[in-house]
C-alpha cells in the first residue's frame, strides 16, 4: 500500500484522487514561435481528499497551487498524471461525460471582480448552471432555487435583479459561492477566495464555507497563500515548492511540528498576535528559483539550511515520517 492510501483498511474511499498530476506550459520564441522551453508549473503531485474533507494546499505565489486547482476541473488540461473522482478516470472524459463531472466538482475563484460577468444580473449568473445541467423544469422553479441560493450564503431574494457592481467585493464572493452551490457538487475547489478581501470579510466567507461543509457535506480543496487561513479551516494540508509538494500531514500536526525545512521557513513567518511571545525567525538565503529552470534534485537545496550533496542530484521522495505525515526530504 502506498504511503498516501489509507492505513486504515475500513477508511472510505477518496472522493478525489490524484497521481503524479504534471502540466508544463510551453515557452515560445523566435520569428516562427518555436518552443524553446517549457515551465514545469505542476511537477508530480499526489494527494487524495475524503469526502466532506477540506484539504489546503499552501505555498508562494507560483508555486502551482492554483494550477494544480485547475487540472482537477480540467479548466486546464493536464500534460500528464491519473485523476480520478468517485473512482472515475477523469482524464478520459469528454462532451458531455466531462460536463456531468463539473455538476460534481465545482470552483469558486480567487477574484470576486473579475469572475462575474458585469452585462449580466445575480440572478442569471446563479440560475445559467441551472439552465445548462436542467436543473429547473419551470420559471416559478428556477426563481425560486436561485432566492433559496441567494438566502443560503447570506444574501436576499432582491438582489437577483441587479448587477455585480452593485455589490461589494465579499458580497460578490458571496455571489461566486451561490453559483457553485447552484448544481449540488461533491467538491468545490476554492482557488485563493478570500485572499482578495478585507481580513474581516475574510472571516466571513471562512465561517459560511463551513457552515455549508456542515449543512451540505461539501469537500474542499482550499488552495491559499495565507497560512493562518488554511489552519483555520482544513483538516489536512499540503505545502507545495516549484511545482511539488514537499509536506503533507494533518492540520494540527503540520503546524505544531513540521518536518520540511521549508514548512518549518513558512510558518516562521506567520505573525503572531501576542507580543509576548518569542519565536525565532527562519530567513531563507536566496530568492525562489525560476521555474523555467529549477534546481536539480531536490528544487529546494539552493536555499536549504540542511543541503548537502544528495540534495543537488537526488529528488527526495514523498515519504511517510511518522503516521499520515509525509514529508519529501533525504534527512527527515
Amino acid at each position: 500500500m502506498s504511503a498516501l492510501a489509507a492505513t486504515d483498511a475500513t477508511a472510505p474511499q477518496p472522493l478525489l484522487s490524484v497521481r503524479d498530476l504534471t502540466k508544463a506550459f510551453p515557452i515560445r520564441g523566435g520569428l516562427l514561435k518555436r518552443e524553446i522551453g517549457s515551465v514545469r508549473a505542476v511537477d508530480g503531485v499526489n494527494f487524495e481528499i475524503g469526502p466532506s474533507e477540506t484539504f489546503g494546499l499552501v505555498g508562494e505565489s507560483g508555486c502551482g497551487k492554483s494550477t494544480t486547482g485547475r487540472c482537477v476541473l480540467r479548466l486546464i488540461e493536464p500534460s500528464s498524471g491519473e485523476l480520478r473522482f468517485e473512482g472515475k478516470d477523469v482524464m478520459s472524459l469528454s462532451g458531455d461525460r466531462l460536463r456531468a463531472l463539473r455538476r460534481d466538482i465545482q470552483i469558486i475563484f480567487q477574484d470576486p471582480y473579475a469572475s462575474l460577468n458585469p452585462r449580466m444580473t445575480v440572478g442569471a449568473i446563479i440560475g445559467e448552471a441551472l439552465t445548462i445541467h436542467g436543473l429547473a423544469t419551470s420559471r416559478p422553479q428556477y426563481e425560486a432555487r436561485i432566492v433559496h441560493l441567494l438566502e443560503t450564503v447570506g444574501l436576499q431574494a432582491d438582489h437577483m435583479t441587479r448587477y455585480p457592481h452593485e455589490f461589494s467585493g465579499g458580497q460578490r464572493q458571496r455571489i461566486g459561492i451561490a453559483r457553485a452551490l447552484a448544481v449540488e457538487p461533491k467538491l468545490i475547489i476554492c482557488d485563493e477566495p478570500v485572499s482578495a478581501l478585507d481580513v474581516s470579510i475574510q472571516a466571513q466567507v471562512i465561517n459560511l464555507l463551513e457552515d455549508l461543509q456542515q449543512r451540505f457535506g461539501i469537500a474542499y480543496l482550499f488552495v491559499a497563500h495565507d497560512l493562518s487561513v488554511v489552519e483555520h479551516i482544513s483538516r489536512r494540508v499540503a505545502v507545495m515548492y516549484l511545482g511539488r509538494i514537499v509536506e503533507t500531514a494533518a492540520s494540527r500536526q503540520l503546524y505544531s511540528t513540521p518536518k520540511h525545512p521549508y514548512t518549518e521557513a513558512l510558518l516562521s513567518a506567520v505573525p503572531i498576535p501576542d507580543p509576548s511571545v518569542k519565536r525565532k525567525r527562519i530567513r531563507l538565503k536566496g530568492e525562489v528559483p525560476s521555474p523555467i529552470n529549477p534546481p536539480s534534485g531536490c528544487h529546494f537545496h539552493s536555499r536549504c539550511p540542511l543541503a548537502k550533496d544528495i540534495c543537488s542530484t537526488e529528488v527526495p521522495k514523498l515519504k511517510e515520517s511518522a503516521p499520515g505525515h509525509l514529508v519529501a526530504c533525504h534527512f527527515r
